[in-house]
């Protein structure tokens, strides 16, 4: 795997997940931001939002980035992110951002998509969860109310190496930042 230098992680658009460990390259957007949750709390907003908000050609990608594989992760066995509580977390994310998007008048449909990182996690576990999400987010909804209006458009959970493989997705790329990012249980 390619590290970044310094000069690679200033660039505009070029954005480091809370950990430091991995970046996401949104220069090709034609639009993006990680400053959701400090623009909220800057207004005195304290809510659940996402890690980042990046706008391509036909969509707004409302991206959660959760990644439980880090060496420095604090007991990663006991990250389950089927557990009810986790499932309403991420949920109330994708509720609580949707006025960010709103307020800067971004009418593109959205796809939430949730990065996700954690040991034993695999493609099957991974669909499981996107399907428990997709119960609890608006599609039925909108198609019972929506009168031709959609809050979301589709939700799908990956993983880096799904996200970066992704025909859309993989524009916008997932990297470590050096090499102190090791996975879990990986060298």
């Amino acid at each position: 795997m390619k590290y970044m230098n310094y000069e690679e992680m200033t660039v505009k658009n070029l954005f480091i997940e809370e950990n430091g460990a991995y970046s996401i390259d949104c220069k090709a957007a034609v639009w993006a931001t990680d400053k959701i949750h400090e623009d909220y709390h800057n207004a005195g907003i304290h809510i659940n939002d996402v890690d980042f908000l990046i706008e391509n050609s036909t969509h707004i990608l409302m991206v959660e980035y959760k990644n439980a594989c880090l060496a420095s992760a604090k007991n990663p066995e006991a990250f389950h992110p089927m557990e009810d509580k986790k499932i309403s977390i991420i949920t109330r994310k994708f509720y609580d951002s949707l006025h960010y998007l709103r307020l800067l008048d971004k009418n593109k449909p959205v796809w939430y998509i949730y990065i996700l990182e954690y040991p034993n996690g695999d493609v099957t576990t991974r669909k499981r969860l996107r399907n428990r999400l997709k119960m609890e987010l608006p599609f039925t909804l909108q198609e019972n109310i929506g009168n031709g209006k959609r809050l979301i458009d589709r939700v799908d959970v990956l993983s880096i190496d799904e996200w970066n493989a992704d025909s859309q997705c993989g524009s916008f790329p997932v990297k470590r930042v050096s090499e102190s990012a090791d996975l879990y249980g990986k060298n």
